[in-house]
């Protein structure tokens, strides 16, 4: 089942439709690195270049799902 979470990203609303078990893995790197959810997509949506926010957020928890913990 898809989660619906809004941002303010640059100024502008936007919202992200992820699966629960995504937003999980990118809450728990959020209070790993100190930093609140809104801020920790804020950062991953600057580096993403042309990839949809979408994608870049389920690359970035699969890449953390696959750290040694």
């Amino acid at each position: 089942m898809l989660q619906k979470k809004s941002f303010t990203l640059l100024g502008h609303r936007t919202s992200v439709a992820l699966e629960a078990e995504f937003w999980a893995v990118l809450e728990r790197e959020a209070a790993r690195v100190g930093a609140s959810l809104s801020a920790f997509v804020a950062e991953i949506d600057a580096g993403r270049g042309e990839r949809p926010l979408a994608s870049a957020l389920r690359l970035r928890a699969l890449a953390a799902a696959r750290e040694p913990s």
